[in-house]
């Protein structure tokens, strides 16, 4: 025998805020710099839909050019780009003025300790190994932008 019907009682609805989704409170912008297309999409998607404004770079020329013009509030810089690698548009952000306060955080497929530690001794602020782990890269933005 099934159970008689209840009735529907509406349950109020999530706010966009709450669920992260465009229209909620503007979080800050971050610069994703990054050669490749598949990785952009899914963090620019990600990150938009926490609530960041996201710019986006292919090469590390165009990253530090951005950077001295946009002022992100955090920057994720793959480390094997075209044209300018990862490892110098770093050194070149960190010893302008402009720019040096902001926090670079590496995107990387180098996975080993040493690794780890040239990233530090370069002056990212963080680091982030690929395959991107979607909610690593949020938790780690929000860290940085939190610690501001």
């Amino acid at each position: 025998m099934l159970s008689p019907v209840q009735p529907c009682v509406p349950l109020p609805l999530p706010t966009a805020a709450e669920l992260g989704a465009p229209g909620a409170a503007f979080r800050g912008t971050v610069l994703l710099v990054e050669d490749n297309a598949d990785n952009r999409e899914i963090v620019d998607a990600m990150l938009s839909h926490a609530g960041y404004r996201v710019l986006t770079a292919h090469t590390g020329d165009e990253g530090v050019a951005l950077a001295r013009s946009a002022a992100p509030d955090v920057v994720l810089m793959d480390i094997a780009l075209p044209v300018l690698d990862g490892w110098e548009a770093t050194a070149r952000l960190k010893s302008d003025p402009a720019t040096r306060h902001v926090p670079v955080v590496a995107l990387t497929a180098h996975a080993m300790p040493e690794d780890r530690a040239r990233a530090e001794a370069a002056g990212f602020d963080g680091y982030l190994t690929k395959p991107i782990e979607p909610r690593a890269v949020l938790a780690e933005v929000e860290r940085i932008v939190r610690r501001g």
